[in-house]
This record gives C-alpha cells, sequence and structure tokens, in this order.
C-alpha cells in the first residue's frame, strides 16, 4: 500500500545493491529515517530523525506514506502514534514501515534463484 512504480522505482535507484545492508534496521539508518540518540550514563534523549541519508528516499517514503496510512495493515499503528506524538511523526514511522517492507521484499528476491528461458 502506498507504493507504485515510481516509489519503487526510487527506492530500488537510490538504495542500489541490498545486500550491503545486513538488516532493515541498517537501511533506515542510511536512509535518516531512525531518530537520532543522545545518551549519558542513566540519561538517555531522543530526537528528531537525523535526515544524515538520501533525501530523495526520504522524500519519497514520506510521500507514499500518506497513501499508506489510511490501508488497514497501517491505520491502527498510524493513529496510535498520532495520538502520543503528533501527525508529522507517525507519518515519518510509517515512511520508515514502508522502507523495512522494501527491504524485506528486495531481500527475498535476491535470495531466490534465477529462472533461466528456455530457447
Amino acid at each position: 500500500p502506498g507504493v507504485g512504480p515510481l516509489t519503487a522505482l526510487v527506492i530500488l535507484a537510490e538504495v542500489g545493491d541490498v545486500t550491503r545492508f545486513p538488516s532493515a534496521r541498517k537501511l533506515a539508518a542510511w536512509a535518516g529515517l531512525t531518530p537520532t540518540v543522545r545518551g549519558s550514563d542513566l540519561t538517555v534523549r531522543h530526537g528528531h530523525i537525523s535526515k544524515q541519508g538520501d533525501a530523495w528516499l526520504r522524500w519519497i517514503l514520506c510521500e507514499a506514506a500518506q497513501t499508506a496510512k489510511r490501508h488497514p495493515d497501517f491505520a491502527d499503528v498510524y493513529h496510535a502514534i498520532t495520538a502520543r506524538r503528533g501527525k508529522k511523526i507517525a507519518t515519518t514511522a510509517i515512511a520508515r514501515k514502508l522502507l523495512t517492507r522494501a527491504y524485506h521484499l528486495l531481500q527475498a528476491a535476491e535470495t531466490q534463484p534465477q529462472r533461466r528461458k528456455r530457447t
């Protein structure tokens, strides 16, 4: 939900070879969709997203999240986060979930053996 042909192409173009990321969490951090964390001893402070990654990827995922947040797969999570943190943070959380799904789909596509056409 939320990911059309254009979004899929941008994800593929910006991420490139998905096998260079050991986990979906690492990909989300590379894209700049994870919160900054500052901690010292017993104090931990979570901040806004890091924005250290690819701006095009973040932008297209946030646009896709605008549509995906209305889908039943994401609606409950979106409304729960909206009640606690606000609409913008909830939309960014849905964007990260979309990127995580894309990572797992691309990983599955990489591990499947390629079929050859018979000539």
